[in-house]
């Protein structure tokens, strides 16, 4: 019961964060971030309304989808952490979605390996707002040329824009770094290259997701808010 009611308080707070600024509550995605999650916590969540799992690691990733069984295929999967590109092969197999292109030469491996499977891939271009060293992704500056090299691939698309505001108790701390996200999203928007939709705006965790909405998100990677601290 923990999980499920979790999981309503989660929603409950997003609908309330979304109705303030003007938006439907309804077309926020909630991606159930399970990393390090166990299958029959995913199963609970998938009973509990989940349809979106967001995993950091490639070979978890694939190893929770042979263990779901046909579970898995009534899940769209996110992969949201940072990507090497040896592991490209086993994401384009299972995810419907990479929040985390950060540079060119996964953009080449994703586009060969998806062309080979026969696939599309939606991506995000992971974006560091913060600039902290620490922090994979792009400095905004260079994202809208990266954005018009990539679009000229054929096996990804690009369809929104993904960062990771600093860590902090305050949340409202991290409202600067949505806001210049989302900026930076409607920038592009506005004027995308061929190929390019700017469809989804990837931002909020845990600890800031309701600012992130206030701020635009559409998109909320989420889990220890609804699964529990890791002991």
């Amino acid at each position: 019961m923990a999980l499920r009611e979790n999981l309503e308080r989660v929603r409950a707070r997003l609908a309330e964060a979304a109705s303030a600024s003007g938006r439907d509550p309804g077309e926020i995605r909630v991606i159930a971030v399970t990393k390090t999650v166990e299958p029959a916590q995913v199963k609970e969540a998938i009973e509990a309304g989940v349809t979106d799992i967001g995993e950091n690691r490639a070979q978890e990733a694939r190893a929770k989808f042979d263990a779901l069984g046909e579970d898995a295929c009534r899940l769209r999967w996110h992969f949201i952490g940072h990507l090497q590109t040896n592991k490209v092969k086993y994401v384009v197999k299972i995810c419907d979605m990479i929040h985390s292109l950060d540079r060119l030469s996964l953009a080449y491996e994703i586009d060969k390996r998806a062309r080979r499977a026969g696939r599309v891939l939606e991506t995000l271009v992971q974006v560091n707002v913060s600039g902290e060293k620490s922090k994979f992704g792009l400095p905004p500056e260079e994202v809208p040329g990266f954005v018009r090299r990539v679009a000229q691939l054929q096996g990804l698309r690009i369809v929104g824009l993904m960062t990771m505001a600093p860590y902090t108790s305050d949340a409202e701390e991290t409202r600067p770094y949505f806001r210049g996200l989302r900026q930076l999203f409607r920038r592009l928007e506005a004027d995308p290259p061929e190929g390019v939709e700017m469809k989804y705006l990837s931002m909020g965790m845990s600890n800031d997701y309701v600012v992130a909405v206030q701020e635009g998100a559409n998109m909320v990677r989420i889990g220890t808010a609804i699964f529990g601290a890791k002991v």
